[in-house]
């Protein structure tokens, strides 16, 4: 057990793919926390250990480690980088007293490094910052230390913050330094950022004499103790066995008994008898307990400060499969099943929000990203289900309705410009700012709506032939604008139920972008593929070839058709519009019409 003075605990923030996942992976082999002949060491990535954060390659969930060094332990959190998960970097930064910001020698600080360091600065945490990959060609050290110079006196809330650190690393290899190497392939380790950590970042400021008290910021399940409530001790001694005090949200009081007790060692839990305050721990044995609860000592039940998480900005609705296909391919599929399955994710994902609506539910998160990892992980599970298109959260103040803004960061050639100006323009964009970069690229800050910014991504890759960086960062509210129309052509509607046959969709294709192959069994209704003009268009792709005993030389050739578009999830969550849903089963992604019917389509579309 360490005492509060030998303990340090800090995050890791930057940006998407600045590196903090690789550093972590160095600091925790060469604190010599795994076994030398350990899977882990050769191993890159260690804290990524979800199925989709190694497919997509971001964070998506905070994990806690930890490392021993020089006679400190050090509690590391790896926080995500994206805005959309930034429920899980509000409040896991409850936990730490530093953080470690890693910026990109090339790419400098992007916008999510703003957001997360000025949720650091306003917790009043120490930064030390980091200088990452700086063995690139395209390094640009000095510019880079310009930009980070820039946003702190930007985000800056006391003098004391603007006096921070810098250290040169290249995480993937383990090599850190305090100045600027003049070779960086000469051999180094990371001796300094551990040292920076130790002697830099404060020890926690806690109670070590007073009754118990934690705030729960995390929960984690198994399948043999159940559910393990994680959080910083504030005050005191936690024992296994100790009788304690949970309090809710509204103050309400109900006991409790803590039954194991944990604290982390490297990526493992590690059972404990008492731990005392300044230590990241885990408890089990509090069925009921949430995040942003308190657990105290039974003679002083006071609550701590509790964790306050920016409201959603895009809801979908989200319900049981109503499909000519439903049930054939998922395992849960009512909407009680949907609703057991939701309500489990609300309980460690606080920055969701799920209401009934109708069959279904709707489901309101921070952006598609963090709305469409939840449908992927749904899926994987089992379940099936249809969504409707991402819709804005709106406020209501004085009587007005609000929207939401964003900030939108976009980089693109020169040569490009034109296509997202034009595209941007169509959605009502206000440019604030442009520049040319040192490596020619056009970087230009728009003011937009989270409505406009709905389906933009694809449509910039496909302009820039998928060469765009773009990103986007809330801005506040400001009142319903015009509602924005045309944005996307007509669809091509399957006009009956069967299997499609390479004859109807070589004809199909004059009409426009295909979506389906042949051989693929289709319902009346399915959307299968995007029209060249802006009216939707029923086509038949089940047809066959009639058969006749006549032949000619030009019917006889093999049918040759382009190869179809198959989309991602984030793409069709993009593409569907107001009338129209995407069916998610384990197996499948559907586009369709609400309504299947063609003539009751039609009536709809009159009125």
């Amino acid at each position: 057990m360490f005492t509060p003075d030998k303990i340090r605990n800090i995050a890791i923030i930057a940006h998407v793919d600045h590196g903090k996942t690789t550093l972590l992976d160095g600091l925790l082999k060469q604190s010599h926390t795994f076994r030398d002949n350990a899977q882990e060491m050769g191993e890159t990535l260690i804290m990524d250990s979800g199925d989709q954060e190694r497919e997509r390659g971001i964070t998506i969930t905070a994990k806690t480690t930890a490392i021993t060094y020089d006679g400190y332990k050090i509690n590391i959190i790896d926080t995500p980088g994206h805005a959309d998960f930034s429920g899980e970097v509000e409040r896991t930064l409850q936990m730490a007293d530093g953080v470690l910001l890693i910026v990109d020698a090339a790419e400098g600080p992007m916008p999510q490094t703003k957001f997360v360091l000025s949720k650091a600065l306003e917790l009043g945490l120490k930064p030390l910052v980091i200088i990452n990959k700086i063995d690139k060609p395209a390094r640009r050290i000095d510019e880079v230390k310009d930009e980070i110079a820039d946003l702190f006196l930007e985000l800056a809330t006391t003098d004391d913050q603007l006096d921070y650190p810098i250290y040169y690393a290249i995480g993937r290899d383990g090599k850190a330094w305090t100045e600027m190497p003049a070779d960086p392939s000469a051999p180094a380790d990371l001796t300094p950022i551990f040292q920076a950590i130790i002697n830099q970042i404060p020890a926690p400021r806690v109670d070590i004499d007073g009754p118990f008290r934690m705030l729960i910021t995390s929960l984690q399940y198994d399948s043999f103790l159940g559910k393990y409530a994680l959080g910083r001790v504030e005050r005191g001694t936690v024992k296994a066995g100790m009788a304690i005090s949970l309090i809710d949200r509204e103050d309400n009081i109900k006991p409790a008994k803590i039954d194991k007790l944990f604290t982390y060692h490297g990526l493992n839990r590690q059972e404990a008898s008492e731990d005392v305050a300044g230590d990241i721990v885990a408890v089990t044995g509090i069925g009921d307990a949430k995040i942003g609860e308190t657990i105290t000592d039974p003679s002083d039940p006071t609550p701590l400060p509790r964790i306050e998480i920016e409201k959603p900005t895009i809801s979908i609705y989200l319900g049981p499969n109503t499909s000519p296909f439903k049930g054939r391919e998922g395992e849960f599929n009512t909407s009680r099943q949907i609703a057991d399955r939701l309500n489990r994710e609300l309980e460690t994902n606080v920055a969701l929000q799920v209401e009934p609506d109708g069959i279904g539910f709707k489901v309101s998160g921070r952006g598609e990203l963090h709305l469409s990892v939840l449908i992927e992980a749904m899926r994987r599970e089992g379940y099936e289900f249809e969504v409707g298109r991402p819709q804005v959260v709106l406020r209501e103040e004085n009587g007005q309705k609000l929207e939401p803004i964003e900030e939108l960061f976009v980089e693109v050639g020169p040569e490009f410009l034109g296509n997202v100006s034009m595209e941007l323009g169509a959605r009502h964009a206000e440019l604030l700012s442009q520049e040319t970069t040192s490596q020619g690229q056009v970087r230009a800050t728009y003011r937009i709506t989270s409505r406009a910014l709905i389906g933009l991504h694809n449509i910039l890759l496909t302009a820039t032939k998928g060469t765009v960086i773009m990103n986007s960062l809330p801005a506040g509210y400001e009142p319903l604008g015009a509602p924005l129309t045309g944005l996307r052509n007509g669809v091509l509607i399957a006009a009956e139920q069967g299997v499609s046959t390479a004859y109807a969709l070589s004809n199909a294709e004059a009409r426009g972008e295909l979506y389906i192959g042949p051989g693929t069994e289709v319902y009346a209704g399915e959307i299968v593929g995007l029209n060249k003009r802006k009216e939707d268009l029923e086509i038949n792709v089940c047809k066959g070839k009639q058969l006749t005993n006549m032949r000619s030389k030009s019917s006889d050739g093999a049918i040759q058709l382009t190869p179809y578009t198959q989309m991602s999830l984030e793409q069709c969550l993009d593409f569907i519009e107001d009338d129209e849903l995407l069916e998610v089963t384990p197996k499948s992604l559907r586009l369709r019409k609400i309504e299947l019917d063609p003539i009751k389509r039609k009536r709809m579309n009159r009125k």
